[in-house]
């Protein structure tokens, strides 16, 4: 669906992408990450053709996206991480504007996404908060059906309802057969609907892995409260196993990989309980960044 061969921007002598290569199936939902300033945008916007590549190439349902960007565009929705808006125009008019562009005769699935998000589509955006706008451009990017979805801190502004809702959508536009490549700063977010995962620092791609192998490179916070004082040389000689503390009955560690030895371990006692946190996005790029973001 997606396929990117060292796909590099530059701004001048600034940074803006370097290389980045990538290939992102039909049907997956895949999640875009990285602190602000690391490029996402970038590559989002060198890769539907609205910034012109430094050199490398983007291709698009096998279509290069600057030569094809009209046959490109009309097959895609997108939802950019700063989602402009003419103030004195209302949602639905917005989306009329748009279904002209397309050559749409109607709005297609408009009223369906605009119910299920909660939309108002007969007020002028100018004067709708900045998570109802949010709303529209939610609606505005998949109302034509769009076989690829590209959204850019989608839920920016949503409260958690929404983002439930939202959640709940991808996972059916998956179910459907759509591809979505979603760019976000929420951790759980890309846990809960992402099938794989690229991380970006600088400009540069360093991990592209499915959900499963980023979360489990980074340290998980264990706590175990126990029946009975236990050495905590037990757990602490497991590996992945650091920083340890313990005051007798109740052990705290970080621990990173296979948790199975910690389970088994944890078993040979009384658990009265268990505390498992996963980590945040911030831990996650450490592991990556080597311990700078």
């Amino acid at each position: 669906m997606i396929e990117l061969d060292r796909l590099t921007k530059r701004y001048g002598d600034a940074r803006g992408i370097e290389d980045v290569s990538l290939r992102i199936g039909a049907g997956e939902v895949f999640g875009f990450l990285g602190p602000n300033g690391a490029g996402k945008t970038t590559t989002i916007r060198t890769m539907l053709g609205l910034l012109r590549a430094t050199r490398g190439h983007a291709r698009v349902f096998g279509l290069d996206s600057r030569t094809d960007a009209r046959a490109v565009h009309a097959r895609l929705g997108n939802l950019p991480g700063d989602f402009a808006y003419e103030p004195r125009l209302t949602g639905r008019e917005l989306l009329r504007y748009l279904a002209d562009l397309r050559g749409l005769r109607d709005l297609g699935r408009a009223e369906e996404l605009a119910a299920r998000f909660q939309a108002e589509l007969d007020r002028p955006l100018g004067q709708l908060s900045r998570g109802n706008r949010q709303k529209v451009g939610l609606v505005q990017a998949a109302f034509h059906d769009p076989e690829l979805l590209v959204l850019d801190e989608p839920t920016s502004g949503l409260d958690p309802l929404m983002q439930e809702a939202f959640l709940q959508f991808v996972a059916d536009e998956r179910e459907r057969g759509r591809t979505v490549l979603l760019s976000s700063h929420d951790l759980d977010e890309v846990e809960r609907v992402c099938d794989r995962v690229a991380i970006i620092r600088e400009g540069r791609l360093i991990a592209v892995e499915d959900v499963a192998g980023i979360i489990g490179r980074a340290y998980r916070h264990v706590t175990l409260e126990l029946a009975e004082r236990v050495d905590p040389d037990e757990f602490r000689r497991l590996p992945g196993v650091i920083d340890l503390v313990s005051d007798g009955r109740r052990v705290t560690f970080k621990a990173t990989g296979d948790l199975d030895a910690v389970i088994k371990a944890a078993a040979r006692h009384t658990v009265v309980d268990l505390e498992l946190v996963h980590p945040t996005l911030e831990e996650v790029f450490l592991t990556y960044y080597g311990g700078t973001t």
